[in-house]
């Protein structure tokens, strides 16, 4: 078995997808949660893009032990220096930079020669390996370059000391088997390969991102760079969800596999969903709600005689259990304990405290309270317990068919001062919503709103996610409650706490990167 090398990009490609806004705690925990996956490396930002990026970036790779943690780079010596100083203090501190080599790109977006282009990319690499351990190189746009280039620029900065050159489906446009091709072409022409590994990193502008990765790896590729959910820029990246499950699942066929946990790929799948706001589609493969039902009376009956004859993955396989334990109003704080430990949670003291005062709060509303149910609360505790300028105390709503729907609410402000306020709206929402606005006492634009729930049932908890934009920015927002009102309402105030939040931290725009 050939040992494949995982690169996931969430926290990078991934936050590029329009409308996802990840905070400082959000990144962190979805960081950890990648190490208890068992990627292998995990691109944790652009760390010369913003201060945000850059701490959180830092912060992640002092965490993640068992995971090399990387930082993006473009050939500037400025951004080697700013991803340097936040990677150096982890375990195997590794720089990804990246230039373009398409005939297209060198000439209208770099303006530059191929032989100016093999130069900075040389110089660039030279410059990384002065300070990091581990250097990747990219060739931006890849599957669009000449292949005898690609072979070029290849051998040039494996010589200066790059491990990995990345290949990537910059904009989708790749099939299999042409993917298929450039791996083996450049397997069998750089005559130094044998000292570095070749990655893909493919987009899903076609659908394709999925069958162009397992391709790759057919051509000789020894990594795949892809993105929990498949998220990214535009159409996103191959997921991989599906990528681990295909070379688990179809070992005989790709004689390849990974070192992933795959039973922990359903909750990291959640907890991206649950941060990012981007709801998996229920057919969605591996992750989805309808991966493993079975609607058909043909497929249930021969699912009742013989699971694999519509089966090919089994629930525990992605860490689905049919066998859920819950938890009730009866149940102590020992036991809650024990099930935080049993979910793969390390809870500080404080941590646990706070998030059983609210199960035991659910538990009286809720006959069950379920896995899910407490992933969502705990999720909600780790990162969204900073930057809480506005807090909700109370909330009133009166509602009738023949009446106007008014909302009562009372909120401490960042000065701590309770405020009182009341308004009305055509909708129990729009009364809380022009109720936080009169609080806070600043336009708030509502640009969108989900809502959705964490488990079956009618007493299920309620999750809502919204985008504002206030104070001239733009942030989403996410409350989970028990009552669909009042998951609003913390959603919205969520939303305006995190632009308050990063008003005194601000360091000009974000740049992305397209690679």
């Amino acid at each position: 078995m050939r040992k494949i090398n995982v690169f996931d990009t969430t926290l990078r490609d991934g936050e590029q997808s329009p409308g996802v806004t990840l905070n400082f705690e959000e990144k962190v925990e979805i960081g950890t949660q990648l190490e208890r996956l068992g990627v292998d490396i995990i691109e944790a930002g652009f760390p010369a893009t913003s201060e945000g990026d850059f701490q959180a970036v830092k912060r992640i790779a002092e965490l993640v032990k068992d995971s090399s943690v990387t930082g993006l780079s473009r050939s500037l010596k400025k951004d080697i220096d700013a991803s340097w100083e936040a990677l150096k203090a982890g375990a195997e501190p590794r720089l990804h930079v990246f230039l373009a080599t398409s005939p297209v790109h060198m000439k209208h977006k770099l303006n530059m020669t191929e032989d100016q282009v093999v130069e900075t990319a040389v110089d660039s690499v030279k410059y990384a390996k002065e300070r990091f351990p581990k250097v990747q190189f990219s060739a931006e746009d890849a599957c669009r370059s000449d292949l005898d280039f690609l072979v070029r620029i290849s051998e040039a900065v494996i010589d200066a000391g790059a491990e990995v050159v990345n290949l990537p489906d910059t904009v989708g446009y790749i099939t299999p088997a042409e993917i298929q091709h450039i791996f083996r072409y450049l397997k069998e022409n750089i005559r130094n390969v044998e000292h570095a590994n070749l990655s893909a990193h493919c987009h899903d502008d076609l659908g394709m991102a999925v069958a162009n990765s397992l391709a790759a790896i057919e051509g000789g590729a020894d990594q795949v760079e892809c993105a929990i959910n498949g998220i990214g820029e535009r159409a996103g990246n191959a997921s991989l969800e599906e990528i681990a499950v295909a070379l688990h699942t179809r070992s005989d066929f790709y004689k390849a596999n990974t070192n992933l946990t795959l039973n922990e790929i359903k909750r990291t799948s959640a907890l991206v969903s649950r941060v990012t706001g981007m709801q998996v589609p229920n057919n969605k493969a591996v992750v989805g709600d309808n991966a493993f039902a079975h609607e058909s009376g043909i497929h249930q009956d021969g699912m009742l005689k013989e699971k694999s004859t519509y089966e090919i993955i089994t629930p525990e396989l992605v860490g689905v259990s049919s066998n859920r334990m819950v938890l009730g109003k009866h149940s102590g704080r020992h036991a809650f304990s024990e099930k935080l430990k049993e979910l793969g949670y390390e809870s500080t003291a404080e941590e646990v405290t706070k998030v059983f005062k609210a199960f035991k709060s659910l538990a009286d509303k809720k006959k069950e309270v379920t896995d899910e149910d407490i992933f969502a609360l705990m999720t909600e505790e780790k990162i969204d317990s900073t930057h809480t300028y506005y807090e909700m105390q109370a909330l009133q709503v009166n509602y009738g068919t023949t009446y106007i729907p008014t909302a009562t609410i009372t909120m401490t402000d960042p000065e701590g001062e309770p405020i009182e306020e009341a308004a009305t709206g055509s909708g129990s929402v729009e009364a809380v919503y022009n109720t936080i606005e009169r609080i806070v006492g600043e336009a708030i634009v509502l640009k969108d709103y989900r809502i959705q729930s964490i488990s079956g049932g009618e007493d299920a908890l309620a999750e809502v996610f919204v985008t504002v934009e206030f104070q001239g920015e733009e942030s989403s927002g996410r409350g989970t409650a028990h009552d669909v009102l009042e998951s609003s309402a913390k959603a919205y105030i969520n939303a305006v706490n995190r632009i308050l939040a990063r008003k005194p931290n601000q360091a000009g725009k974000t740049e992305k990167a397209n690679v």
